[in-house]
């Protein structure tokens, strides 16, 4: 018998979802958190019934407006990820579920131009859509496989129908166009974390091989397929993706012509693309199973800087592929070759620092954290050595994941990149101990004995040093700041130098007054950041040791956001002759709108792996703390009023609207 729509229960809930909607827009800032909870559930009753996707979809703009993501984690849409919306539309809990739907039909409802809010552009959300559908594309061309089928919810067939939803409003003609661009965007910057690309990867495969599935593939095959081919089938004995066992096979039979070229191709698609296949891990365990070491150059693909360097440390270098590099590990690859061509090496801790974690055990602590992090593919003591070798090679691939530790991050990146012996002496204390120790001030800081800091939990989306080292880093730097929290200044006048090392500039400068946040001298504050930083000005002085510095960071509509902590690496000229600041981001993502037309460009304009970049007066729009040696020379050259007035112009335009000095 057919149901009438006098017997529909969608309209009744609807009524009644009204109702709740409504209490929560007019309940007070405290009492939203118990409305929060009941409309949560009744947008569950709504979204499960037919046509209840369609109700919310008309009351998105209500319920942002209303507050029903008021102090949760989608309380700033700006800021959400979109490689986590995924796993949280397979969450087991109904109300984190809901949640995430309505927040994508928020960016829906923007997107449509029938929603508008300060916090949430239109283009911001077409890419944010655009990212999450390219992020779940199985859910989409309908390749979900048998597990996703069994444990799926009784919300899994509302979150498809979103999905369907949001790639009709959206458009299918640019998402595997746009993913490819994005993949390549990320891999350009040499990130240390892969396994997000490699996922995007996989899924741009899959989508690739689905006949009229409609989703723009000849707009992105030329990229796709180098990107596919780097990690499935990047030499001739693996085009066609054969397992690895059939792999060893192949180059077992293979003469001294074929593994040459095997080697050379292994190289340049690693290379080429930032990608390392697990077939390229087989490869160099061949090379040195069978004694062919004159291969292992070609294809790790050194030049003769790296060269020597393998030449020098050779039993080193063989005992760390031994160790370290295993299908799991294979972006090891990539950063052993970059380590060599740094010629770290020669440092003379170095070698003997390395030899060290080689022979070393780790506690059960640190093994716990690891294996949490990671899984047990691959031992903890396999994978931190693999961690070890990349933040060495990719000093600048470190990034904070989705932590609060910018700090911390920043300071790994740092000691990689200026004083790797001090940080492998950091993790030996790490892995021995459970603990280390950091002086400030003459005193001793124990992590083992410091509350925790703004990392509350072992951090899971982050590197494997930074799972063992950030916990103990994060405590030591809140500790830091409680000493100074009396001081008359910013406590990084005194935590910077004393974190990161002697190096760091003791002359301190700061945009704002600690007490008001209003500007302070702030044309004096520009004008020193010249003499100090630009060649132009300094006497064509470079910058020697990497700087920690601060900026405020802004939106894409230049709107204040916070304080963010950044590493100033270089300034130099661009290939067009603009002077340029390198500086490295611990975000995980360099290429950020920070509003009014700055955007920061990690490629194209003389960026180094890992680096961002923005023309000089635009970084310096958006600065407000640096350090420097206070070396001024007599070549110095006075810098024009009018650069300082076009900065102070940017930054009065955008972080610094409301802080105007009286």
């Amino acid at each position: 018998m057919t149901m009438t729509s006098d017997h529909d229960p969608l309209p009744a809930l609807a009524r009644n979802f009204d109702r709740m909607l409504a209490q929560l827009a007019n309940a007070s800032s405290a009492g939203k958190i118990s409305y929060q909870g009941r409309v949560l559930d009744a947008a569950c009753r709504v979204l499960k019934l037919p046509g209840g996707l369609a109700e919310l979809e008309q009351r998105a703009a209500k319920l942002d407006d209303a507050g029903v993501f008021a102090g949760t984690d989608w309380a700033m849409p700006a800021g959400l990820v979109p490689s986590m919306v995924g796993n949280t539309l397979r969450s087991t809990d109904s109300r984190t579920v809901v949640l995430e739907c309505l927040s994508l039909l928020r960016f829906q409802a923007v997107l449509k131009g029938e929603h508008a809010t300060p916090a949430l552009q239109r283009e911001t959300a077409r890419q944010f859509l655009t990212q999450v559908l390219a992020l779940n594309l199985d859910r989409i061309i309908g390749t979900t496989t048998e597990a996703a089928r069994v444990q799926a919810t009784e919300l899994a067939p509302a979150v498809d129908a979103l999905l369907q939803r949001l790639l009709a409003t959206v458009g299918t003609g640019g998402i595997l166009t746009q993913l490819v661009d994005e993949v390549w965007r990320i891999l350009r910057q040499r990130p240390l974390q892969v396994d997000h690309v490699k996922s995007m990867i996989l899924q741009i495969a899959v989508a690739m091989n689905q006949e009229g599935s409609g989703l723009g593939v000849s707009d992105a095959r030329s990229g796709a397929d180098r990107l596919i081919s780097a990690l499935f089938g990047p030499s001739q004995l693996c085009r066609d993706d054969p397992g690895l066992a059939a792999y060893r096979a192949r180059l077992a039979a293979s003469d001294s012509g074929t593994l040459q070229a095997e080697a050379t191709g292994m190289a340049r698609a690693m290379h080429d693309t930032g990608l390392v296949s697990d077939y390229h891990t087989a490869l160099l365990h061949f090379i040195l199973d069978s004694g062919q070491t004159h291969l292992l150059p070609v294809a790790l693909g050194l030049s003769s800087t790296g060269l020597d360097a393998l030449r020098c440390y050779q039993p080193l270098v063989h005992r760390l592929i031994e160790v370290a590099l295993h299908p799991g590990t294979a972006q090891g690859v990539l950063c052993l070759s970059l380590m060599l061509e740094r010629g770290i090496m020669y440092s003379p801790p170095i070698a003997p620092s390395l030899w060290r974690l080689l022979g070393s055990s780790l506690t059960p602590a640190c093994e716990a954290a690891l294996t949490m992090a990671f899984g047990e593919g691959v031992s903890p003591h396999q994978r931190l050595v693999a961690g070890v070798v990349c933040l060495l090679g990719l000093p600048l691939g470190v990034g904070q994941g989705n932590n609060p530790t910018c700090q911390s991050a920043r300071a790994l990146s740092i000691w990689a990149l200026n004083d790797p012996d001090y940080l492998l002496w950091l993790l030996a204390q790490a892995t021995s101990n459970d603990r280390i120790v950091i002086y400030f001030e003459g005193d001793a800081l124990d992590s083992s004995l410091l509350p925790a800091g703004l990392a509350q939990n072992t951090p899971l989306d982050a590197d494997p040093v930074s799972v063992l080292l950030v916990p103990h880093l994060d405590r030591i730097y809140a500790e830091m700041g409680r000493r100074v929290a009396g001081r008359p200044e910013d406590p990084h006048r005194w935590i910077n130098p004393e974190l990161h090392g002697w190096w760091v500039g003791r002359e301190f400068h700061i945009a704002v007054d600690i007490a008001t946040g209003k500007l302070r001298d702030y044309d004096r504050f520009i004008r020193d950041f010249h003499l100090a930083y630009h060649p132009l000005h300094n006497g064509n002085e470079p910058v020697i040791h990497p700087q920690p510095a601060g900026i405020a960071v802004t939106n894409s509509n230049g709107v204040f956001v916070g304080w963010h902590a950044i590493t100033i690496v270089r300034v130099a000229l661009d290939q067009k002759g603009e002077m340029r600041v390198y500086f490295f981001n611990p975000n995980n993502d360099s290429g950020q709108d920070w509003g009014l037309g700055i955007v920061v460009s990690t490629h194209g304009k003389g960026e180094r792996l890992g680096e961002g970049s923005l023309p000089f007066a635009q970084f310096a729009s958006r600065l407000y703390i640096f350090h420097d040696d206070g070396l001024r020379t007599s070549l110095a050259v006075p810098v024009d009023d009018a650069e300082i007035d076009a900065i102070r112009d940017m930054a009065i335009r955008s972080w610094a609207r409301d802080r105007l000095e009286a």
